[in-house]
């Protein structure tokens, strides 16, 4: 008897897994040593046939000091990395560079940053997208209405140099581009206050990463993806859009950030003071977990 419909989809279902298979099997192996802008990095890289014909990427996630697995950056064929300096020990990028094999491609790709939207920014541990000035004014023990009330009109032209705050943030952003043969700061000096180009200070829209997607290409050789396909790939970090100080838009004359925006705060649409009001609550009721309390993990049911 001949050889039933079922019989032959099975075969041709595994051949197409043996395609697959060997298809990766023969894909050399590239390592994206990267924060948070490395997935979509990777989803623009991987809209160029060019590049997913010839590399299965894989991301090692350097801020939250991933380990790399033995042996794996020595197989490495292309090595995408963000500079880490000697501090990160042995995730520096000197450090991981030495272990690479002789012929392995690398390249110093961007790690954008801006605070110029929110010129009072702070890391430190223990508060997410903390704003220093609205902590001294929470540290002044008023009422939580008044605490939002006297940040809401704070005068912050001439209580701060904001045009010395904002070249400050630039000229650090230059010391880091140094590190990488892909230019941006151009970018974000002659157009962040044209249209927003951050989301947080870490978070740069669309117009960055294609711009870094498209460069990191041109320096492999390869052809970058047409513009339609890129804009098909929309914003790299929607779920949160950090609110700006309609003081700060207004000192600088920017045609985004006024009282009356609204932003998308983890699927939320918020204003610039609804979001001060929950800032002052979270953090006056001692939690640290801002972004949780934002996403309402902190709501009475």
């Amino acid at each position: 008897m001949g050889m039933g419909i079922r019989g032959t989809s099975l075969i041709a279902s595994k051949s197409g897994y043996f395609n697959r298979f060997r298809d990766i099997m023969n894909k050399r192996l590239c390592i994206l040593h990267a924060n948070c802008q490395g997935e979509p990095l990777l989803a623009r890289l991987n809209a160029s046939p060019e590049f997913t014909d010839q590399y299965e990427c894989r991301i090692i996630t350097n801020y939250t000091r991933e380990a790399i697995p033995d042996g794996l950056l020595e197989r490495c064929d292309l090595f995408l990395y963000q500079y880490l300096n000697a501090n990160w020990g042995e995730l520096a990028s000197d450090t991981l560079l030495g272990k690479l094999k002789t012929d392995c491609k690398s390249l110093c790709i961007p790690n954008m940053f801006f605070a110029g939207y929110w010129p009072f920014w702070n890391g430190k541990p223990g508060f997410n997208y903390r704003c220093t000035h609205l902590d001294d004014i929470i540290n002044m023990g008023l009422p939580d209405e008044e605490t939002v009330l006297l940040y809401l009109r704070s005068n912050l032209s001439q209580k701060f140099d904001l045009n010395a705050l904002l070249h400050q943030t630039i000229a650090q952003e230059q010391q880091r581009e140094a590190h990488t043969p892909i230019k941006y700061v151009d970018i974000i000096e002659n157009e962040h206050g044209q249209h927003r180009l951050f989301n947080t200070v870490n978070h740069p829209n669309a117009r960055l990463m294609d711009h870094a997607a498209t460069e990191v290409l041109r320096h492999l050789g390869m052809t970058p993806p047409d513009r339609a396909v890129l804009d098909a790939l929309g914003d790299p970090f929607p779920e949160f859009e950090q609110p700006i100080n309609p003081h700060i838009a207004a000192h600088f004359g920017w045609p985004f950030g006024g009282a009356d925006a609204q932003y998308n705060v983890y699927g939320i649409p918020m204003s610039h003071a609804r979001y001060v009001a929950n800032y002052v609550s979270c953090q006056k009721a001692g939690i640290e977990d801002f972004i949780g309390y934002l996403q309402g993990e902190y709501r009475e049911s």
